[in-house]
């Protein structure tokens, strides 16, 4: 058997790939799904529409190659996204709560005023975010009858997108997760890797509701019943999306980076073995684990707008009919003319952590075009990354060189050069920009002993494009002097 097969589960769509043993892409099918907003600052996913996605994925890419010569299948997802379903029945009991909802931002506060945060960053690496999965649980479980209904007879289960999917995959066989997904949902001891009972206890959940832990790359289970796929497919690698792309973008040794460009923009840094504790509010998280026990862990900035902020002018501002627009609606103009946009539609994430921060287009005048505009969108994108970068520097004393990135917005070449100016280092842009897919085939490949070193990826990654900045040091600073007061009048 020569082909991996991968599920890259995202936010806005499903795709689904199959690589050969060489790291030929031979087939792949991407599908979107529907958005629901139910109510201001609620997102939600229907998990059926999700599950159909995949399916629609496997259908097309098992034309194309024989899956009975599929050896292994690898998931990543998007991670602090949050499912509850039958585990008998393996119906969906209410529509996911996704990562950008912000429904439990009160009760966020709440804690924060506890004095609760301390505990939650010691054990967790995080901050207290409605971001993250334990109160979007917690509201779950207080207000959801047919949740409640399942938890009184013991059926309820919990987990993350993956742990989902693994479930349909194996027709309930397994319910199972691993530790870079475990580790988002504010729930689990990121040193004793193992779900902390003071945070259940906190958040009412009890741990039986819950999958368990494995070893990133490993056995989860084995196909049962999928249409399209033979029985007994071992899924054998599992990462959440960010640390998939980390891997996938060949970020194997300590103080190597990358920023996925998403519809949020994700920093990532290997730590190693090490443990880092930040100091300017970023996380601590697993990057993954081996079957020896070894751990990797990762320093992590989000901001949580990158291209869903140019879905927004597609869609809400309807300035663009597709978001493959943008880069030249924005070159039409050689700068903003100090518009500036700060995309906060869903609040701040690192380093402000701000649930409550609002977008905020400012520096209008009569002469501001669509371009303009359009412009400011590309650069507060860009300038989101900066803060981050500079907070990753001072936590861990190392200033970068470079930052590999990927994901379907780093293949605009406006925005990568903007991004290579306000943090004047040189990008690196891969040929294989769909690196966290590459993620989870190394990671199923890894696990089912195709390949038997991490290593073997460095062979794969090549480089396609390098961005070197253009911009000095004076037009900077005052750049981002700019943008440090946009920031505060979106906190207002």
């Amino acid at each position: 058997m020569k082909f991996i097969l991968a599920i890259d589960q995202g936010t806005t769509g499903t795709k689904v790939l199959v690589m050969d043993h060489a790291l030929n892409p031979v087939a792949e099918k991407s599908t979107p799904f529907e958005q629901h907003f139910p109510q201001p600052g609620w997102v939600e996913h229907d998990l059926d529409q999700i599950w159909q996605s995949v399916a629609a994925g496997i259908s097309a890419v098992v034309q194309k190659v024989n899956p009975k010569e599929i050896a292994a299948i690898g998931i990543t997802n998007q991670r602090e996204t949050v499912c509850f379903w039958d585990r008998k029945t393996l119906k969906p009991l209410h529509r996911a709560l996704v990562w950008q909802d912000r429904r439990t931002s009160a009760r966020c506060q709440e804690l924060l005023k506890q004095g609760f945060e301390s505990q939650v960053q010691q054990k967790t690496g995080l901050l207290i975010d409605p971001y993250f999965s334990s109160t979007k649980i917690e509201w779950a479980l207080k207000n959801v009858p047919a949740i409640q209904a399942a938890a009184k007879s013991g059926t309820l289960a919990i987990g993350t997108i993956d742990s989902f999917l693994v479930a349909r995959l194996t027709a309930g066989d397994a319910h199972v997760t691993e530790a870079s997904n475990a580790s988002r949902t504010m729930l689990f001891d990121i040193e004793k890797r193992a779900w902390d009972a003071d945070l259940l206890r906190t958040f009412g959940v009890s741990e039986s509701m819950l999958p368990k832990v494995l070893p990133s790359f490993g056995e989860f289970g084995r196909t049962r019943g999928v249409t399209g796929l033979p029985d007994g497919i071992v899924i054998s690698g599992i990462l959440g999306d960010q640390q998939s792309a980390l891997m996938g973008q060949a970020c194997l040794k300590e103080g190597q980076a990358k920023c996925t460009y998403g519809t949020g923009a994700f920093l990532l840094m290997n730590t190693g073995r090490t443990l880092k504790r930040s100091h300017h509010r970023l996380l601590s998280t697993i990057a993954w684990t081996e079957a020896n026990g070894q751990t990797t862990y990762a320093l992590e900035g989000s901001a949580f707008m990158a291209g869903a902020t140019v879905q927004w002018l597609r869609d809400g501002l309807k300035m663009i009919s597709s978001s493959s627009e943008v880069e030249a609606l924005a070159r039409e103009v050689d700068s903003t003319d100090g518009v500036m946009l700060v995309p906060a539609f869903t609040g701040l994430g690192a380093p402000y952590w701000n649930p409550n921060a609002r977008a905020v287009i400012s520096g209008l005048t009569r002469g501001s075009t669509r371009a303009h505009i359009a412009r400011a969108a590309l650069e507060g994108i860009a300038l989101q990354n900066v803060d981050l970068l500079l907070a990753m520097e001072k936590d861990s004393g190392a200033e970068f060189s470079a930052l590999n990135v990927d994901g379907g917005a780093c293949k605009n070449d406006l925005l990568m050069q903007m991004q290579s100016d306000f943090l004047g280092r040189a990008l690196k842009r891969p040929v294989f920009t769909e690196t966290t897919s590459l993620g989870a085939v190394f990671a199923a490949g890894i696990g089912a002993g195709i390949w038997t070193s991490l290593n073997e990826i460095e062979k794969v990654w090549k480089l396609e494009r390098e961005f070197r900045s253009q911009m000095n040091a004076d037009a900077r600073a005052a750049k981002l002097n700019d943008w440090a007061r946009a920031v505060k009048a979106a906190q207002i």
